[in-house]
């Protein structure tokens, strides 16, 4: 076993036991002027369900009142044909039909899809968050992490505010109800200001959407419009293309787009970062691979990073093999490069959720070994290439190579198409902890003894920018902090997963 890394420098609390492998960043979604927006929503939280599979939420505005729906679980799990009708057709039109008038149509809808980053993974913490306040009534859909949202909280809660969840989003209704935000000439740019970390947000108003994306741009967010020339707005392209809109632009860094009845308008509250921080990871791992972001395509971007893995670190074997599924593009990329024959012999069970997104240890151990399956008539007796994404923790990889073994591999060579990751996230990523990771201190040949293999080799990080930047994106412009330890903003006081929660049971035990 491998001895604990050291804990010099380490920023949070240790997590408890049972923390996940990698989990995905949350989905948000907007469209604005079309009658059929629930379902619009609806399809776009489904085409984005790869970014968080714990809740999900709706939230719509008839252009006078914004009401929701909410629960734990995917999607169609959440959400029933009863309940998107009664979205569509609240009890107000319903007596508006009986009474003979005309029933407020559907205006504007937003959807959310979480993982939790901050804040437990319970009901309460759902999104979108709906709330009435003196400006009206908002809900707000978020993907990121404040890393100031901790020391926001105290300061409302010295003043007597009552927080509802743990998440670090009820944070921002706090502010944007706060008479220093309301008083000023832009009450959601004022707010915007006071944040600190990733954030990729959509406000329902009852008139109007408002979606703004963080100067570092951090998470993506993008800009289209509807077959009938509707604006919305998504993390993901593939939202867009599941509703059959049009990819205008992304979201600017610092920047605020309104969606109404006007059509499509843009303020800034903030000039974009002088070094933008878009997250490298989402083209190694997180996208769907059937998303541009940040002017690429996913797919080929990850078939590059096979590709150069193929160059930096070639093998000797009978077959390519990749780890189902986030491993399939970059071997196809490693096999093509290398030419050496593709082969999967390690097939998933389609009907098990994303074991990776599993919020507690046991889930995600069950559904491990639910949804992996080695084929011994593939791997017996082959020198297999095993391509894989990234490792975290390590303990799925070592349990995947140890069932390669047992099905009679003769070599086992693992390519992983990303630098180690040897440092915690703080900006979306649910990795915070330096213990909870397997390259933290140690060295490749120590986590190739580790996981059991023959040979062990990480993409470079030179490797990894080449493949991911553009003449207009370039490497600078990622955050590459969870490989190389260089954070674009202080994080010396990180808002780590949790903290919320275990302020608020100090404060309701009995020697809080």
């Amino acid at each position: 076993m491998l001895p604990r890394p050291p804990r010099a420098g380490a920023r949070c609390a240790p997590r408890a036991a049972g923390a996940s492998e990698k989990k995905e960043k949350c989905g948000v979604f907007g469209v604005w002027g079309e009658p059929t927006g629930v379902r619009l929503a609806y399809y776009g939280l489904f085409a984005q369900q790869h970014r968080g599979q714990e809740s999900a939420g709706i939230a719509v505005s008839d252009g006078s009142t914004v009401v929701g729906h909410c629960g734990m679980g995917l999607v169609p799990e959440v959400f029933s044909e009863r309940i998107l009708w009664e979205l569509e057709h609240r009890p107000e039109r319903r007596r508006a039909r009986e009474n003979g008038s005309a029933a407020p149509a559907v205006r504007g809808a937003i959807g959310h899809n979480r993982y939790s980053t901050t804040g437990s993974s319970v009901a309460s913490n759902c999104q979108p968050i709906i709330e009435s306040y003196i400006g009206g009534q908002v809900a707000v859909a978020h993907n990121g992490n404040l890393i100031n949202a901790a020391a926001v909280r105290d300061a409302f809660e010295a003043q007597g505010h009552i927080f509802h969840t743990t998440s670090d989003t009820e944070v921002i209704v706090h502010l944007l109800a706060s008479p220093d935000q309301q008083a000023s000439r832009d009450p959601l740019a004022s707010t915007l200001r006071r944040l600190q970390g990733a954030f990729s947000l959509v406000f329902l108003f009852p008139d109007r959407i408002e979606a703004a994306r963080d100067p570092w741009g951090w998470r993506p967010l993008v800009l289209g419009r509807t077959p009938a020339g509707r604006p919305v707005v998504a993390s993901e392209t593939v939202a867009l293309d599941a509703i059959g809109a049009s990819f205008d632009r992304e979201v600017e860094p610092g920047e605020i787009v309104t969606l109404s009845d006007a059509g499509v308008t843009s303020r800034r509250f903030a000039e974009p970062a002088a070094r933008r921080a878009h997250c490298v990871f989402e083209h190694v791992y997180f996208a769907n691979p059937s998303s541009r972001l940040y002017g690429q395509a996913v797919q080929v971007v990850r078939e590059r990073l096979g590709e150069r893995l193929a160059a930096e670190a070639p093998a000797a074997a009978d077959y390519v093999m990749p780890m189902p599924d986030s491993g399939r593009s970059a071997a196809n990329g490693y096999a093509r490069a290398s030419g050496v024959p593709y082969r999967e012999g390690i097939v998933p069970n389609r009907y098990v959720g994303r074991t990776f997104i599993k919020p507690t240890q046991d889930e995600r151990d069950n559904a491990v070994r639910l949804k992996l399956n080695i084929v011994g008539e593939i791997v017996r007796g082959k020198r297999l290439v095993v391509v894989d994404d990234s490792i975290v923790r390590g303990t799925t990889t070592r349990t995947k190579m140890k069932q390669l073994r047992d099905a009679g591999a003769k070599e086992i060579h693992l390519r992983i198409s990303c630098p180690p990751i040897a440092h915690p996230c703080f900006f979306g990523i649910d990795f915070a902890e330096p213990e909870q990771l397997i390259a933290h201190g140690r060295t490749v040949e120590q986590i190739r003894e580790f996981l059991g293999v023959d040979t062990l080799h990480f993409l470079s990080l030179e490797g990894l920018l080449a493949c991911a930047a553009t003449e207009a994106t370039p490497g600078d412009d990622f955050c590459t902090a969870c490989f190389s330890g260089d954070y674009p903003i202080d994080v010396e006081h990180p808002q780590a997963k949790g903290i919320l929660e275990r302020r608020q049971m100090k404060m309701f035990s009995p020697n809080g």
